[in-house]
């Protein structure tokens, strides 16, 4: 860990890589995106929102208020940070990673991130992911940041690997979807193995 870190989730920054920048949101310029993520089914079945192709609801004025109401309030959390994903190739938002169930003690977090299919297929999210951590790490101070990963959702697991991020078990049945039984896999990423190989643990030799 950098002795001169500290954990200070107040200060939201923007986060620059090749294909993506990281940073606060901007609520009406980023809210198309964000209903769609928060509407798009595929989206609710690999974060285990709903639990089968029929669950999604209309939107409506309430989902709208509450949506509003979660992103308009992001730059307020002490303990969190949630930051969007922007493709730097248009200009727009395609998604959010954050870092949250922050464990002060242990000096570790959470990690999730989710994408609109604008956001898939083209390595944006392996480097959204490897500025988030990046940042836990040398910035916040963490020593851990781990997270879950459904059995069904392959391609999240292998840019979570691409990034250094090692399985350590599986959640036996933690989600029934469309009448099956989904196992959960556990992944974590400590601040040693991070200072090893800076989020590129295929290249290091």
């Amino acid at each position: 860990m950098n002795n001169h870190s500290r954990t200070d989730f107040s200060a939201k920054p923007t986060l620059v890589g090749e294909k993506v920048t990281l940073r606060p949101f901007l609520l009406e310029e980023d809210a198309p995106a964000l209903r769609a993520l928060l509407q798009d089914p595929e989206v609710g079945r690999l974060t285990g929102s709903v639990h089968g192709p029929a669950d999604p609801e209309p939107w409506d004025e309430a989902a709208e208020r509450r949506m509003r109401e979660w992103y308009g309030t992001r730059h307020e959390q002490s303990d969190r940070l949630d930051l969007a994903v922007v493709d730097r190739a248009s200009g727009a938002c395609v998604g959010e990673a954050v870092l949250n169930e922050w464990d002060a003690g242990n000096h570790s977090c959470n990690f999730r991130i989710a994408l609109t299919p604008a956001g898939q297929d083209r390595g944006l999210g392996t480097e959204a992911v490897r500025l988030m951590v990046g940042h836990g790490f040398e910035r916040l101070g963490l020593h851990r940041i781990s997270l879950s990963v459904f059995d069904f959702n392959p391609r999240a697991r292998r840019a979570y690997e691409k990034v250094g991020f090692v399985a350590e078990g599986v959640h036996r049945d933690v989600l029934f979807y469309d009448g099956a039984w989904v196992d959960d896999v556990v992944m974590s990423i400590l601040a040693p193995e991070w200072e090893h190989h800076r989020g590129h643990p295929e290249t290091v030799i």
